[in-house]
């Protein structure tokens, strides 16, 4: 699978506030995928920050292109479980969020997802996720 196949699967796939939040697959690989947020001032809290709800979106939609890309195109599948930990901030940045899939299974799937502020070495959140896979 290439970016431009996982873009497609933000396009096909997704609610269309999904898609407001400017996704773009940057890479993909057998086992993982790097997915970019651009930053929006639609997206900041009070105070400028961007907002948890939107990286907590990201990281759920980042991480079915990765397990799209590992089964080799998209298959209907649905969240079971995400846990998110923010650490600090994103102010005025694009965030790539780094999705690795831990354990694919034949009907579960689990991965962790690090968002990392564009140009930044620390990451400002992280989630694990899990999903079944329903075909």
């Amino acid at each position: 699978m290439r970016p431009e196949d996982g873009d497609a699967i933000l396009r096909n796939y997704f609610a269309p506030w999904i898609q407001e939040l400017g996704l773009a697959v940057e890479e993909v690989g057998e086992r993982h995928a790097i997915v970019r947020l651009p930053w929006s001032d639609s997206l900041a809290r009070e105070g400028g920050g961007l907002c948890g709800q939107a990286m907590m979106a990201a990281a759920d939609t980042a991480t079915v292109v990765a397990i799209s890309a590992a089964r080799g195109g998209f298959v209907p599948m649905t969240t079971v479980q995400q846990s998110t930990t923010f650490q600090r901030p994103v102010m005025g940045k694009d965030v790539l969020l780094h999705v690795w899939i831990t354990k694919l299974g034949r009907t579960l799937a689990f991965c962790d997802v690090t968002m990392i502020p564009d140009g930044a070495t620390e990451p400002s959140a992280h989630a694990t996720t899990v999903y079944a896979i329903l075909a």
